[in-house]
């Protein structure tokens, strides 16, 4: 039996190691068993998995993170699942401990993310290629020539009503680390907010998600209207 703690403290374990089928809840953590080469292994994603998309064509799919198809997880019979403190449903995800392990990540900031790629590298059995990308991740945020001056930025996650990022998560972090300075930081999780308060906040600039609200660019050109001084890119 193999065990491993997940990020919320948990001891997961494996009855078959290294696992077989393995069903990941998380679009980013299936990118990531994507990279490790795990083909064979992932018999299930969900509906937001679209990449790569041969996998998405492909793959069995389990639902949304938030409404997983627990009879059809029941069915495809996995001894591992892959989720994610705040994608996924607790209660669900309560429900899935009953079918197999779950080990469950939990990311707000660079560290975070880079401990989630080792534990799962370690969960099955992809340890060397875990640390060939923790390492490309690392030179390349190295070489980012951050200067002391931020831009004084607000990133947009949703519409009608708008909301935005705080200063506790993943996102603000990424910020952070590209020398933007979220407006917003004060704040804590997502907050709902307004134009009249983006601009009251003093936003120079304004990312634009593309989910979980899929900004276009017809939404581009609604906010560049109220910020001409502004730049409005997806992000």
């Amino acid at each position: 039996m193999f065990q491993s703690k997940d990020q919320t403290g948990s001891t997961v374990k494996l009855e078959v190691y290294p696992p077989k089928r393995i069903v990941s809840l998380v679009p980013s953590q299936t990118e990531l068993l994507h990279y490790f080469g795990l083909e064979e292994e992932v018999i299930g994603i969900t509906k937001f998995c679209v990449h790569p998309q041969t996998w998405f064509k492909n793959k069995s799919r389990v639902g949304g993170t938030k409404n997983v198809n627990i009879e059809k997880m029941r069915s495809l019979k996995p001894d591992l699942i892959i989720a994610n403190k705040e994608e996924n449903v607790k209660e669900q995800v309560e429900e899935l401990q009953q079918i197999a392990p779950v080990w469950i990540s939990d990311i707000n900031n660079f560290e975070d993310a880079i401990k989630m790629i080792s534990s799962i590298g370690e969960l099955v059995a992809k340890e060397k290629q875990a640390e060939t990308l923790i390492a490309e991740i690392e030179t390349r945020f190295f070489k980012l020539q951050v200067t002391n001056h931020k831009l004084q930025t607000a990133y947009l996650i949703w519409r009608n009503p708008y909301m935005t990022i705080g200063g506790d998560n993943f996102i603000n972090d990424m910020l952070r680390k590209c020398g933007l300075q979220n407006v917003f930081e004060k704040e804590k999780r997502y907050p709902v907010t307004t134009i009249e308060a983006i601009r009251e906040h003093g936003a120079k600039l304004i990312l634009l998600s593309s989910e979980p609200f899929p900004f276009k660019e017809k939404h581009v050109k609604e906010i560049k209207n109220h910020f001409a001084n502004s730049q409005s890119p997806k992000y």
